[in-house]
């Protein structure tokens, strides 16, 4: 097990939540968020438009970051941090930061993608797990168990609630299938920067943590473990594995606060329509 500290290269870590350096946003700015999130759809729906077993991770990198371009936009991983690729193409056991790779897709992998976008001065974020051909049934479980998880965090998105509140929707919902949260990696704030406080953990106390106020845009991403929680760095120094080789799940929305229902600001529609064209695939409920 390594320090939580080493995480500082793979974009996130765990610090104590504060107040300090939050910034809440504007109408108008929420929609450049928005639209920066929906190019992140659009990547994604590429990237799953071609998806199938044989074809290297490296190719959908290639893809999304034509796309991108192709928008008048600007690939918001590619160099965050030295980090060296479009996407983070997770495979399996990877939970997060996978680097896009000759690996080629087999029948039965699961494929966490991970992908960021900047347009107009602000970033877009959001990540999902795809399912290459016939996935083990207890796989798609677990991706469909975190991504209702993530559907219950967001509810608890909304004026006068805590942090806390959407953490511990994420926690319960998944715990009682007995799958593990991973505790090192977290949910973010999202504006100019890639990665803005306040923080978002999948797992804590409700009623705890920072209150939640209007223009608050974070995103919400549970990572979900099959089995332990515990997790570890791999050789390349970037890609995230589970401790005991089991498969993990990831899926993300970026989402702005409001009072009564949180409004989701990036966007599944586009990927799912490209998944029911592409028979390589199987989507999640």
């Amino acid at each position: 097990m390594f320090d939580s500290t080493e995480l500082t290269t793979c974009f996130r870590k765990i610090h104590t939540l504060s107040t300090k350096n939050i910034y809440y946003k504007t109408d108008d700015e929420v929609e450049l968020i928005r639209h920066s999130c929906h190019l992140v759809g659009k990547a994604h729906a590429a990237v799953a438009a071609i998806m199938r077993p044989g074809l290297q991770t490296q190719r959908l990198d290639e893809i999304a970051e034509q796309c991108i371009r192709d928008n008048n936009a600007v690939p918001g991983f590619k160099g965050y941090d030295g980090f060296p690729a479009t996407l983070c193409i997770s495979v399996n056991e990877q939970v997060v930061h996978g680097l896009p790779s000759t690996y080629e897709l087999r029948e039965g992998d699961v494929v966490s993608v991970d992908c960021g976008v900047i347009a107009n001065g602000f970033y877009g974020d959001s990540a999902y797990t795809y399912c290459i051909g016939e996935v083990k049934e207890e796989t798609r479980k677990l991706l469909s168990v975190t991504k209702k998880s993530l559907y219950k965090a967001i509810e608890k998105a909304i004026v006068g609630n805590r942090i806390g509140d959407i953490s511990f929707a994420v926690q319960q919902y998944v715990e009682q299938y007995r799958y593990s949260v991973v505790r090192e990696l977290v949910g973010h704030g999202v504006g100019r920067s890639l990665h803005e406080e306040p923080q978002v953990p999948n797992y804590g106390q409700r009623g705890k943590g920072v209150k939640l106020l209007d223009g608050l845009v974070i995103a919400i991403e549970p990572m979900i473990n099959m089995g332990r929680k515990e997790v570890k760095k791999a050789a390349d120094d970037w890609t995230i594995v589970t401790a005991d080789g089991k498969p993990s799940a990831h899926f993300e929305h970026t989402i702005v606060v409001r009072k009564q229902k949180a409004d989701i600001l990036s966007t599944f529609e586009y990927l799912q329509e490209a998944i029911k064209n592409n028979p390589e695939l199987i989507d999640i409920p």
